[in-house]
């Protein structure tokens, strides 16, 4: 019986392994995908700039490289900016735990629990409710209006 249940935990644990491994590879896809789609994205509204603003080859290619540059500018900023984050996430998490310490202190394990529980309730409402915004959004027209 301790055999058969070894090796079930064996199997599970190398399943757990396996599932990991896998949503790594699908990270990675979906990481790739997404770049892909804002290149794409770019590239059709360079052609929409074009085809509104009547842009010759010259402007298209200004454009272009004025965009390239504001990314480049972005993207540095945004690595910049790392240290700075992750100290202000360091923050917030030494300040969740002490209020979480304190909470228990004043609750009774009962109470305790079922905040712990409202808590992740909530936090997933409002990451549910991030993920909806997130796929609400319009992409941006950039045709002139119509003139009746």
């Amino acid at each position: 019986m301790k055999k058969l249940v070894l090796a079930i935990a064996f199997i599970g644990i190398g399943s757990f392994a396996m599932a990991q491994q896998a949503t790594l590879q699908d990270k990675e896809a979906r990481r790739a995908e997404m770049q892909q789609k804002m290149q794409q994205k770019e590239q059709e509204h360079l052609a929409q700039m074009q085809k509104d603003l009547n842009l010759n080859a010259s402007q298209v290619t200004q454009v272009k490289a004025l965009h390239e540059k504001r990314k480049a500018e972005m993207k540095a900023d945004f690595a910049k900016n790392k240290e700075v984050r992750q100290a202000k996430m360091e923050e917030m998490k030494a300040k969740r735990a002490q209020m979480d310490a304190d909470m228990k202190k004043i609750l009774t394990p009962e109470q305790y629990d079922k905040w712990q529980v409202d808590r992740k309730a909530k936090m997933e409402q409002k990451r549910m409710a991030m993920k909806d915004r997130r796929m609400m959004k319009k992409p941006m027209n950039t045709a002139a209006p119509e003139v009746k």
